[in-house]
């Protein structure tokens, strides 16, 4: 193990950087959870998430990663013996679907071989065949962080208005939520889930959804359990049945900080600073290749997503004995290959609190990891990072003097 002579390099797709200013927000002493200021506060957040949401429906935090999240999108809008549509583009993607299965909804997947992303001709298709609506809702994943591909949500509520089908779109947006471009209401969705320990900033704890009026509407005559996930427990004024009970005092000083990062940056700067930094690390992934045993797993240059990179590794060289190398012995952590993909891949996260300097840093890493392990690759990925970096900002720069 490394001497801690330094920061730990944190490059895995969630949770990602915590920042200085997020961890001073929640270093406080607890509060009495009726203080009029720290209630104030917490509507400013349920405020604030609808700005990064773009969305005038409701939101609805929770203590819970966004496995709960989901679980609360699924028992808040269905009832047993429901259909729902299923495009599988990942881990996450399957997950979801299975889970719906667990509380007797009956799952239609649209398998895929985890390269390419969801085509909006098939949920088409298949909607247009459910000539007697049973499907209730399109389980979508914006991005799905095992193969890094993002798949496009615009497209798909063409398709389900093309199709003419009442559906439910319930996207989640995980780990593209203040990463990618999202606009809830003006995409048409109508409830996406998202937490807190990706795009967000902060820790792991905060799962979170937000619904319009049409997913309420459904709610109302949804009959899966819930207590803890209602929708109608939390969404009144009453402060401790928003959070049915105790709230999280300090993930919720700490989400405020974040937001106000993230509005002082703005949302539209944040999305472009993700675009600059994920297109760095494909520039270097794409000289890597070169050498014939690192490969994109997103075939599709259009499907990569700004989130993460999912690099897959040839037959007969051990992915784990570099992930091992970055981490043990560089201090650079990097995600493992989830599902179909595990030992088979490896993922350099660029989500969240992060700049150029960061990301030139992983990437010299994982050249130096490669390097030691003696696994093929083509050198010259660092470079091919720094000459975009410098592109993107001579132009910033000449712009700005304009």
């Amino acid at each position: 193990m490394p001497i801690n002579t330094g920061r730990n390099f944190l490059h895995t797709p969630g949770p990602t950087n915590v920042p200085e200013r997020v961890l001073a927000a929640m270093m406080r002493p607890a509060v009495d959870l009726s203080d009029p200021a720290y209630l104030a506060m917490i509507q400013t957040c349920f405020e604030d998430l609808g700005r990064v949401f773009r969305t005038d429906g409701r939101i609805f935090i929770y203590m819970s990663n966004g496995h709960g999240a989901w679980e609360a999108a699924l028992v808040n809008t269905l009832s047993p013996g429901d259909k729902v549509l299923a495009p599988e583009v990942g881990h996450f993607s399957r997950n979801w679907a299975e889970m719906a299965s667990v509380f007797g909804v009956e799952v239609d997947v649209v398998s895929s071989d985890w390269r390419y992303a969801l085509d909006p001709e098939v949920i088409e298709a298949r909607l247009r065949a459910d000539t007697s609506g049973e499907i209730k809702a399109v389980l979508m994943v914006q991005t799905d962080t095992a193969t890094a591909i993002t798949s496009d949500i615009t497209a798909v509520r063409q398709a389900i208005d093309a199709a003419g089908h009442p559906a439910l779109l319930m996207v989640d947006v995980v780990a593209s939520l203040a990463a990618a471009p999202f606009d809830m209401d003006a995409m048409g969705v109508d409830v996406a889930v998202a937490a807190s320990q990706k795009g967000l900033m902060q820790p792991p704890g905060l799962g979170i959804v937000a619904a319009n009026d049409k997913a309420w509407e459904a709610h109302g005559k949804a009959t899966l359990p819930r207590l803890y996930w209602d929708w109608t427990r939390r969404a009144g004024d009453e402060y401790y049945r928003r959070f049915c009970g105790t709230s999280p005092i300090h993930l919720l000083y700490g989400l405020r900080e974040a937001l106000d990062m993230l509005l002082e940056e703005g949302l539209d700067n944040v999305v472009a600073r993700h675009g600059r930094l994920a297109e760095g690390v494909r520039k270097a992934v794409e000289v890597w290749s070169r050498g014939n045993v690192l490969e994109f797993n997103a075939i599709e240059p259009a499907d990569r997503c700004d989130s993460v990179t999912t690099i897959r590794i040839a037959e007969g060289y051990d992915v784990d004995v570099l992930r091992l190398a970055c981490r043990g012995e560089l201090d650079l952590s990097l995600g493992a290959g989830l599902g179909d993909l595990g030992g088979r891949a490896f993922r350099i996260g660029h989500l969240g609190y992060l700049n150029e300097a960061m990301v030139l840093g992983a990437l010299a890493t994982v050249e130096t990891a490669l390097t030691v392990t003696g696994i093929p690759y083509e050198a010259g990925g660092v470079n091919a990072a720094i000459r975009h970096f410098a592109e993107t900002h001579r132009a910033q720069l000449a712009n700005a003097a304009e």
